[in-house]
């Protein structure tokens, strides 16, 4: 295990989580609205498979209009997305294959039930593969690289944590940035469904003021070390930075699981 001393970087966002004065509002203003969309990494192996059914349905269930251990009638999706049940239950197939669906012989298709162990897996497995591919970019990083990821994080501290899904948005940007051009489509490919099944579960769970700023720490503490092509003080930042989304997330996940239901 990693230990780093990063109670010692500076915080340098004053406003984080905090009303933000009215001098600066048009040029946060103006970094939110420079958000670029996120899109698939080119060349990976599932971009050929994915079809405009399975995407419909990966999205439904990741935005939640499909419910967690929801039952998935290939009959009913087929009249839903306007298409005949052999696309659909290639689909499910393949969504299986990344974990979304199980499909029993005898009880058919349902949408996996997210949990505390569940997510932590993901985290876990993301903690190994993460270091790889950002030691690779160490190495070939460009200025150009380090401007795009300052861009990002300045757009990150702009939003100020106020939209889950815009922040989640912006911080896959941040790791596509670091990603994208890496030479194992494999390893990347992993890391794409990994980040958008986590995608998915974080845009319902509010970020702690605690874990915020040790985003933005994290974050800035990532560009200085590719900046200096310190790529052994990357892979460890972006472990911590992993293994600290995780423990936040399946924190939340024990928590609402733990707490009554109101008026139950």
């Amino acid at each position: 295990m990693y230990h780093l001393g990063i109670s010692c970087m500076k915080t340098t966002h004053p406003t984080l989580a905090t009303k933000v004065p009215a001098r600066y509002a048009n040029v946060m203003n103006g970094l939110i609205n420079q958000i670029d969309p996120v899109e698939m990494p080119p060349g990976l192996p599932w971009a050929a498979e994915d079809g405009p059914i399975c995407r419909s349905i990966r999205q439904d269930i990741l935005s939640g209009r499909i419910s967690s251990n929801e039952r998935l009638k290939v009959s009913d999706l087929a009249a839903q997305y306007g298409t005949s049940t052999n696309p659909v239950r290639e689909a499910l197939h393949q969504l299986r294959g990344e974990g979304l669906v199980m499909i029993s012989p005898n009880r058919g298709a349902r949408v996996r039930q997210i949990d505390e162990a569940y997510v932590r897996d993901i985290y876990e497995l993301a903690s190994l593969f993460e270091p790889y591919l950002i030691r690779w970019f160490v190495g070939v990083c460009t200025d150009d690289d380090i401007t795009r990821l300052e861009k990002v994080q300045d757009q990150i501290e702009a939003l100020n944590f106020t939209d889950n899904v815009q922040h989640s948005h912006l911080d896959q940007q941040f790791h596509q940035i670091m990603y994208e051009r890496h030479y194992n489509r494999m390893t990347v490919e992993l890391w794409w469904r990994k980040r958008t099944i986590l995608t998915g579960i974080n845009r319902d769970h509010m970020i702690s003021r605690r874990r915020q700023h040790e985003v933005i720490d994290e974050h800035r503490g990532l560009i200085a070390a590719i900046s200096a092509h310190d790529e052994d003080r990357a892979a460890a930042l972006i472990v911590q930075h992993v293994r600290g989304a995780g423990r936040h997330i399946t924190d939340r996940l024990r928590s609402e699981r733990n707490s009554p239901e109101i008026g139950g």
